[in-house]
């Protein structure tokens, strides 16, 4: 019996340390970091929003502030400004009165600084707008790891429970961009079916973007159906596609227009301000190009083939570094050239019984307006760029120029913007045509290989 009860007596001295040990491990996780095997990608307390997982991608985190309406959507180093800093991509109320404090992690140390908020001028009146949480530096903390934001007045004790960004962009200097060309697309949403026009639209655009010589597309993703998701995994296979979950309406009424009278909400359009920033900052230092674009949308040079041989031409005749804008010009999607007057158009069961927009099918172009608003897109050297809105940069180190429509044009294939025009006034574009012997058969092997179309339904000649 002595010997029994001197080993139990071992056994508690050994365990009771461990005991206390991990009692206080459990006690301090809220303000310890730890790392995944691949010592990349933090994993955040217990708070953390909900991320889906999606093949190859690299959500973007949404983070609530305590004792605020504010979100947190990502965290760049700041390597452009006078003070080096931390630029935390946010959304907040435009009238909430807070004041944040930025906690870095540099190493072991926990740094407190005094954060700067402003809002972005563009959130065309809605109660939410984009913003820009600054964290300065302090000294001994050149590269923090991560940060975390909380509000001055909130003195309870879950201030320790807020969840830390991964701090991204460290560097700011690489030998060579590992993408051309990247384009943002923002926001997809309600794609319940592949067939539908705007999902064939997109496979057009994504293969005619390649052809252009666009090798990144970020997609932000609110919603879509199995049979796009199988659109999108097949061109993220590919490593054409980076799918950014993006899921607002989880926490603010979004609306589905971009003014409050177009539709009711507290942000504009899914969050298309926000989503457009983090993906500039996102692509700053992987991209040497950035375009914006909507799916039903094209850039098209119309001396040159590619945008690898326009942008050359472009930066010879107006210097480096500038925003090039180039007026949008709109193709009626219910206006089809009748093939005995134009026969090079190619038949319109082309891609069998395959529903949608055809934009080779759509080649009359209404006439740009005398006067008022013409609608234009963007591309830029992203690195002069600090916030973009959804026809461009509102503030960059440089300035814009526009691209002569002799020299390129964007190609919006929609709805009539001006029905009082008649068939004669429209003006014939068949600039879509020379991109066709490449075109059909790219889309034709993307429906095969995404499985949405068996092999028999993706043969016939268009042409």
């Amino acid at each position: 019996m002595r010997l029994t009860f001197k080993k139990l007596r071992r056994w508690i001295l050994i365990a009771a340390p461990c005991f206390i040990l991990l009692l206080w491990i459990c006690r301090t996780s809220r303000t310890l970091y730890f790392w995944t095997p691949n010592n990349q990608t933090f994993s955040p307390p217990k708070n953390c929003l909900k991320k889906h997982a999606v093949p190859q991608t690299q959500p973007a985190t949404l983070v609530a502030v305590n004792g605020t309406k504010t979100l947190l959507v990502s965290a760049y180093l700041e390597h452009r400004t006078s003070v080096k800093e931390v630029r935390i991509i946010a959304i907040k109320p435009r009238k909430e009165k807070a004041s944040y404090l930025c906690h870095l992690r540099c190493q072991e140390k926990l740094n407190v600084t005094r954060a700067k908020c402003k809002i972005h001028p563009d959130h065309f009146r809605f109660h939410y707008g984009t913003a820009d949480i600054m964290c300065p530096l302090p000294s001994g903390c050149p590269t923090p790891s991560h940060v975390a934001v909380t509000h001055v007045d909130d003195k309870s004790e879950e201030t320790l429970d807020q969840d830390f960004l991964e701090v991204k962009n460290q560097k700011s200097e690489f030998d060579s961009f590992p993408y051309n060309f990247t384009v943002c697309f923002s926001t997809m949403f309600d794609y319940t079916n592949v067939l539908q026009p705007v999902l064939f639209q997109l496979v057009q655009s994504l293969e005619m973007l390649q052809l252009l010589g666009v090798n990144r597309v970020v997609i932000y993703k609110t919603s879509c159906s199995l049979e796009t998701q199988n659109v999108l995994d097949h061109y993220t296979h590919e490593g054409l596609v980076e799918v950014i979950p993006w899921s607002l309406s989880k926490y603010l009424n979004v609306s589905r227009g971009w003014l409050p009278k177009h539709g009711p909400g507290e942000l504009h359009y899914f969050g298309q301000i926000p989503a457009l920033n983090d993906c500039l900052y996102r692509y700053m230092y992987r991209t040497k190009y950035l375009a914006l674009h909507d799916v039903d949308e094209l850039i098209l040079p119309q001396s040159v083939h590619s945008w690898l041989e326009l942008l050359p031409l472009l930066e010879k005749k107006f210097g480096a570094n500038k925003r090039f804008r180039f007026r949008s010009h709109v193709f009626p999607n219910d206006v089809l050239l009748p093939p005995p007057i134009f026969p090079g158009v190619p038949p319109q069961d082309g891609w069998g019984d395959v529903s949608g927009v055809d934009i080779l099918s759509h080649l009359y172009r209404e006439p740009l307006p005398g006067t008022g608003w013409v609608d234009f897109k963007v591309i830029v050297e992203p690195r002069a760029v600090f916030w973009l809105s959804v026809h461009g940069a509102l503030k960059s180190l440089n300035a814009f120029v526009w691209v002569g429509t002799d020299v390129a044009r964007m190609y919006h294939t929609r709805a009539k913007t001006r029905p009082e025009l008649t068939l004669k006034e429209l003006i014939y574009d068949g600039r879509l045509l020379n991109y066709s012997e490449r075109l059909v058969p790219a889309v034709n092997a993307a429906l095969r290989d995404s499985g949405v179309l068996p092999e028999d339904r993706c043969s016939v000649p268009h042409g």
